[in-house]
């Protein structure tokens, strides 16, 4: 901790001082810009969030985000979504959502008519129905082709671990493998790099007002040929996202079964109500998971209540650097950013 201290006194945010202010994951321009309208036409931070996932979830922001991408072993596309409320510590989050479109509406409705903070499965895609979501197919053609390639490629790769037939070469049905002792190579292998880069992965977006009011969301498809019933980061409150009114906000992206053990994006808001720079506070949280899983692929974004901003990455071949979107009065258009990994 001292040594992050150190970062504090030495190191300044990337971003200016700005309320309103939005900041949003990779470059989703569309986004950024649908959740700066929302606030500029009266909207609240919570319908800023809401807009911004939703248009990546009708764009299909990259094939990571909304219908039609990441089909998981089955060749389904399921959906997670999550927002909070910075003002009230209210959550409402989805996981494993299907048939339904807009899964950032279903976190809201879970959040505004119930007690409840997360709804998985099945039952959360009732529960969507029966608060007026259509019901709609969420494969497309090009989520099939991914399924089916992936098929004709003895299903590499995937999330498997410890079973028989051999995971690496051939596809299931699969039961346990042979007893391992933990922390032997068997059980600790190197964990296959599942998470396409390119291909970009989670929107997170930070709203904060004018008068420092803060909201933070989430929306994805998750990670493509993943098991059947797997819930990521991005719905987990503290780990996908957070935002707190007397702090700040943060979101991560990246590869979710490793950041969400973590709780980068609550750690990060924690900082910055310590006082810390968002910058050093997005940078502290990845180094706490480096530290266990350097070769980890994923980013951090953070914006405090007085309109600071910044973000972290870790450095993996292929990807040196992270890109994010911020608009503000004075950009008066979504900006992009870009951040060297370390």
């Amino acid at each position: 901790m001292l040594t992050s201290l150190v970062y504090v006194m030495l190191v300044t945010s990337l971003g200016d001082a700005s309320l309103p202010l939005v900041v949003s994951t990779w470059r989703f321009k569309d986004a950024t810009a649908a959740a700066w309208e929302a606030l500029q036409s009266g909207g609240s931070v919570l319908d800023a969030v809401e807009r911004g996932c939703g248009r990546c979830e009708a764009d299909q922001c990259d094939g990571s985000v909304g219908y039609g991408g990441s089909p998981d072993e089955t060749g389904e596309t399921s959906l997670d979504a999550l927002i909070i409320n910075g003002d009230t510590m209210e959550v409402g989050a989805v996981a494993d959502l299907r048939r339904v479109k807009n899964a950032i509406g279903v976190a809201r409705a879970v959040m505004e008519h119930t007690h409840h903070t997360l709804l998985v499965g099945e039952s959360a895609s009732v529960f969507a129905e029966d608060m007026g979501f259509p019901a709609e197919d969420l494969t497309t053609n090009t989520s099939m082709d991914i399924f089916t390639r992936w098929l004709k490629g003895s299903c590499q790769p995937n999330y498997r671990k410890n079973v028989t037939p051999d995971p690496t070469t051939s596809c299931g049905p699969y039961r346990p493998g042979a007893a391992t002792r933990p922390g032997t190579a068997q059980t600790h292998s190197r964990r296959p790099q599942h998470t396409d880069i390119r291909a970009h992965d989670t929107i997170g977006i930070i709203a904060i007002s004018e008068n420092g009011h803060v909201a933070a969301g989430t929306s994805t498809n998750g990670a493509t040929h993943k098991i059947p019933g797997r819930v990521g980061d991005s719905p987990i409150a503290g780990a996908g996202a957070y935002a707190d009114s007397s702090a700040g906000a943060a979101a991560a992206t990246g590869d979710g079964d490793i950041m969400m053990r973590f709780l980068p994006s609550f750690l990060a808001v924690e900082l910055m109500r310590s006082g810390f720079d968002p910058s050093v506070a997005c940078k502290v949280a990845v180094s706490r998971t480096k530290k266990h899983y350097p070769q980890f692929f994923g980013a951090v974004i953070c914006a405090n209540t007085t309109g600071h901003y910044g973000a972290a990455c870790n450095k993996l071949p292929g990807f040196s650097q992270f890109d994010f979107m911020v608009f503000t009065s004075e950009t008066r258009t979504p900006s992009l950013q870009t951040v060297d990994c370390f």
